[in-house]
């Protein structure tokens, strides 16, 4: 009898650690608010926001903090976690596998092609990667965006569309720590899954420093929103990645290339690149 009263007693306490553990608020990251760097913005006459993080340090440095926290939709950027869930889940077998776009025609003519995601990655192949989520499923990406952490998890009824039209929304603060994890290998997913997204997500190096990212751009909300994500890795001492986000609004087909224009400005202003 004692023995089972002690065994209570014992789970009990386990019980009460964990919901109190629960309870204790996980630290925030350090934020530097760069108000200032707006100018960046009114110079080029579009609103947005950009998120830099510094996994190091914890430290996320805004400008314009107030939308960096916003969720919208991803667009074409989800194609960095499109391509992880399609690897880890062995969807495809490695980033050389060729995936059929459908034989329709396309807005884009270098999508009408049959191609693999390391060429679909790099323009963006919208029906390449739609084919993709059809053989990952519905129920496969209500799994795996819990566990990677991304934006709101909602994948709603339409699982070609989630992603350019919602229901699925994500921070650029949200993006730039997402981002940051799959730079430093610590998503929870194989580092070959990982190292391979990695790969196709690079854009140029310069010096010690190599420049990843992706963009894209939802023609879904009023106004359209422009992405562009992804990391800086300097291999100079100290090693060190920073991680960033930038969306803006795009009130016309001019402002798409502000994406990468204006991101390469807030990363030279911060001295990442």
């Amino acid at each position: 009898m004692r023995k089972k009263a002690n065994n209570f007693a014992f789970s009990l306490l386990c019980v009460t650690m964990t919901i109190l553990l629960a309870l204790i608020p996980t630290k925030a990251a350090d934020i530097i608010d760069r108000a200032d760097l707006i100018t960046v913005f009114k110079k080029h006459n579009v609103s947005g926001t950009f998120a830099l993080y510094d996994p190091t340090q914890d430290q996320l440095t805004l400008v314009n903090s107030k939308r960096a926290n916003i969720q919208m939709i991803p667009a074409s950027t989800f194609k960095i976690a499109n391509s992880l869930i399609a690897l880890e889940t062995n969807i495809i077998a490695d980033e050389n596998e060729i995936i059929p776009f459908g034989g329709k025609p396309q807005p884009i003519k270098a999508w009408e092609k049959d191609m693999p995601i390391k060429q679909a990655f790099k323009v963006s192949n919208v029906p390449v990667y739609q084919e993709l989520a059809r053989r990952i499923g519905i129920q496969d990406y209500n799994i795996w965006l819990k566990k990677l952490g991304y934006g709101n998890h909602t994948v709603g009824d339409n699982v070609t569309m989630f992603w350019l039209k919602g229901p699925l929304k994500i921070s650029a603060v949200e993006q730039a720590q997402f981002i940051a994890k799959l730079a430093g290998s610590k998503l929870p997913l194989s580092m070959k899954t990982q190292q391979i997204v990695r790969n196709i997500a690079k854009i140029e190096s310069s010096g010690n420093r190599t420049f990843y990212g992706k963009t894209g751009w939802t023609i879904a909300p009023d106004p359209n929103i422009g992405w562009f994500v992804g990391w800086i890795e300097n291999t100079g001492k100290p090693n060190k990645l920073v991680s960033f986000a930038l969306n803006i609004d795009i009130n016309s087909r001019k402002d798409v290339s502000l994406r990468e224009i204006i991101t390469r400005e807030m990363l030279a202003k911060l001295g990442k690149y």
